[in-house]
């Protein structure tokens, strides 16, 4: 292989917006395999990491897909415990059938991500200040209802087996489902952006919103799309957790909307929009899990682990600014021809 081929062959790879958060996870695992010793590596221990990854991550990657066609959804906080309150209510409370609940919770999802969408394409004001207004919103009818019509903010459920087989957990208890549905989730947005046409309407979005508009992209009915995904994931979340815990508190969930962000941003996605991809994301997502859970396996103070998340925040859109550059520079020279 010739230095051309090498240069050229290195500006590839370090073009692909996962190149980045690739070398962090690889960096953060061997750190933590070091000092974590050996549980950390057991099945138990990355059972702990790969379940707070499963949860993060079907949100995550919907909340990618907004941030790379140039919009924000921190709504998410509220519906995470809303999904969880409707179907605890539906189906705890009321005893409705396990699927008229789950159904409730993800149509409430839809209807919000729908709001969304609607008063963002339609008022153009940002994104996060309509979301922030949901978020408040979603918060105060989640709490004013569960108390209206069930008299207490955290209600118990019991979902049969059939639901513990859909969202519970498997080998010995340790892992959840919700890591399979995170893998399906990670394969079905991963082949809308990178191998239909839906995602170069994205990117297109995200690069120059007009511009899209102009050659003909539907940027309204993609922006409602979008938001629509992100309301849905976010209560698929809600109420895989109350399944899986058999109960559903209102409170619950708020964390969610920086870890999700955090994720995404770690895993290449830049904040201006237009560059990104679904598997960064997911390298992003498991590197905040290892992060989060691996403290604990390790001698150190679990009380730095927040300091050590936001070190790595910084150092993530550090690198990935680093390596789009250095990528640059090794890109080839265009209508440069070949001897």
């Amino acid at each position: 292989m010739n230095n051309q081929t090498q240069r050229l062959s290195l500006g590839s790879l370090l073009r692909r917006p996962e190149a980045g958060s690739f070398l962090g996870l690889v960096a953060v695992f061997i750190f933590f395999s070091i000092f974590g010793g050996s549980d950390f590596a057991s099945l138990t221990g990355a059972a702990s990491w790969l379940n707070v990854a499963a949860s993060i991550g079907i949100v995550a990657i919907p909340i990618g897909l907004l941030m790379i066609a140039g919009q924000l959804d921190i709504s998410i906080g509220s519906l995470i415990p809303a999904g969880s309150m409707t179907l605890a209510i539906v189906s705890g409370h009321y005893h409705a059938p396990i699927l008229v609940g789950i159904a409730a919770a993800l149509a409430l999802g839809a209807v919000v991500g729908l709001l969304n969408g609607l008063i963002v394409v339609r008022t153009a004001v940002p994104s996060f200040i309509v979301t922030l207004g949901t978020l408040f919103a979603v918060a105060g009818l989640t709490l004013g209802l569960s108390v209206l019509l069930t008299g207490t903010t955290s209600v118990a459920i019991k979902p049969g087996p059939e639901a513990k087989w859909m969202l519970g957990q498997f080998i010995g208890g340790l892992y959840q489902v919700t890591i399979l549905w995170w893998i399906a989730a990670a394969l079905l947005f991963g082949f809308i952006l990178h191998y239909s046409p839906y995602g170069n309407w994205i990117f297109a979005m995200g690069g120059d919103q007009v511009s899209a508009r102009n050659a003909g992209i539907p940027t309204e009915r993609m922006t409602i799309l979008l938001f629509m995904s992100s309301g849905v994931s976010a209560t698929f979340v809600g109420l895989s957790q109350a399944i899986l815990y058999s109960s559903a508190q209102v409170s619950a969930g708020q964390s969610y909307i920086f870890n999700a962000i955090i994720s995404v941003v770690v895993g290449g996605v830049l904040l201006s929009g237009g560059y990104g991809s679904v598997f960064g994301i997911v390298l992003g997502t498991l590197t905040f899990a290892i992060v989060n859970q691996g403290i604990y396996y390790t001698p150190f103070d679990a009380n730095w682990a927040s300091l050590i998340i936001g070190i790595l925040l910084l150092l993530a859109v550090v690198l990935n600014n680093t390596f789009r550059k250095v990528a640059l520079t090794h890109a080839p020279a265009k209508g440069k021809a070949k001897k």
